[in-house]
């Protein structure tokens, strides 16, 4: 039978960046199948892990493959067996809104799978900033709270981006809060999602008899897992370029303004006057980006977010999303005479328009010093 490694833990915990971890390392000599439950209905997470991305199935690094399964996990678990049959293992990345017990249930009630596979270990990702705030977040009555079922179902939980949390006081303190809800599992600390694959793969770490301790019915047919409605997710695919600067705003303002309900949020932009992408991704007020990988020969270029979070104004993040699409020409041709704000303003000249993401490459009159114009409006660039 296949083992199988169900990789859980909240929104921006580091479960992607462990993955790809575990795809760039070939010192553990296995080949894998990675299974993608998105939460939403636009993805982004297969584009992170490999550029391959044009099929359900994708191969990526080593000779592994990854899936993106929004449906009936059984259907799609069976469809993949006579692919990876002779693999090492499978790897089911949950989304970060799921409680694991539906998932776990699955290597346990379905006789097909059953006979197919077999469940190695639960392995929970937390965020060494964050997970005091999930664990005591407050559910409507009836709703379970994911983070505290993805810690408690855990064989090994891993306490990432420790070097955020820098206080041992503090680290300490939250793995006493983390062994109060599951003393058995081993705790790992590390930075960046970096863990050796061997500490997590073909471990042979889960125990029925434990789950069924803490979760009688566990087998039960009338498990009920309520989902707080409060969350929701939110996602837009649009084609063309954005502005790179407008865009880092448009975000800076939107997490200050709202950084506390915004559980995840990452994208793929195509961005003006650059050749590579720009992936973006962030976890409350916490954001980070850089371009990584080119496009295609061919390949159009469009722009994707995915925001997932709590009371989330939708309308208003598609609008100010949709308004970072660059979509009108530059006023100012090349050769143009304007004045750039350089703290005060400067006669100059227009060299070079959508210079690595700015709106302009302008060459100063005085001192022949190049500056740039991050977006086409007044406060920046205006006529002579």
């Amino acid at each position: 039978m296949i083992p199988v490694t169900i990789l859980t833990g909240f929104l921006g915990s580091g479960k992607t960046t462990l993955l790809n971890h575990i795809l760039e390392d070939d010192s553990h000599k296995m080949k894998f199948a990675i299974i993608e439950n998105e939460f939403g209905e636009v993805g982004v997470d297969e584009n992170i892990l490999s550029e391959k991305a044009d099929e359900e199935v994708i191969e990526v690094m080593n000779g592994c493959i990854c899936c993106t399964v929004r449906g009936d996990l059984v259907v799609a678990l069976k469809k993949l067996h006579k692919r990876v049959e002779s693999f090492n293992g499978v790897i089911i990345e949950t989304t970060g809104l799921a409680d694991p017990a539906p998932v776990i249930q699955t290597f346990f009630v379905d006789e097909d799978v059953k006979s197919l596979y077999k469940l190695d270990s639960v392995i929970t990702v937390t965020d060494a900033k964050y997970i005091i705030k999930r664990l005591d977040e407050e559910k409507p009555e009836g709703v379970e709270n994911e983070a505290q079922e993805q810690v408690a179902f855990a064989d090994k939980i891993i306490l990432n981006k420790t070097d955020i949390v820098k206080d041992e006081e503090e680290l300490k303190a939250i793995e006493a809060r983390l062994r109060k809800l599951n003393p058995q599992a081993p705790i790992l600390r590390c930075e960046y999602s970096k863990i050796n694959p061997k500490e997590l793969l073909n471990i042979g770490a889960f125990d029925l008899e434990r789950v069924l301790d803490f979760e009688p019915d566990f087998l039960g047919d009338e498990q009920d897992h309520e989902h707080d409605s409060s969350v929701t997710s939110t996602s837009t695919r649009m084609e063309g370029d954005v502005n790179i600067n407008l865009l880092e705003r448009w975000v800076q303002r939107l997490i200050t303004d709202d950084g506390a309900n915004l559980y995840r949020y990452k994208g793929i932009m195509a961005v003006k006057g650059k050749e590579e992408k720009f992936i973006f991704q962030g976890v409350g007020m916490m954001f980070s980006g850089c371009f990584q990988g080119r496009w295609k020969p061919g390949e159009p270029r469009s722009s994707t977010f995915v925001f997932i979070g709590k009371n989330l104004d939708i309308p208003l993040l598609k609008y100010g999303f949709e308004a970072c699409r660059v979509t009108d020409t530059l006023r100012f041709p090349i050769g143009t005479k304007v004045m750039a704000n350089c703290g005060q303003w400067m006669r100059g000249k227009v060299i070079a328009q959508w210079d690595e993401g700015n709106s302009y490459r302008i060459e100063l009159d005085e001192g022949k010093v190049h500056v740039w114009a991050p977006v086409d409006i007044d406060n920046y660039v205006r006529a002579v």
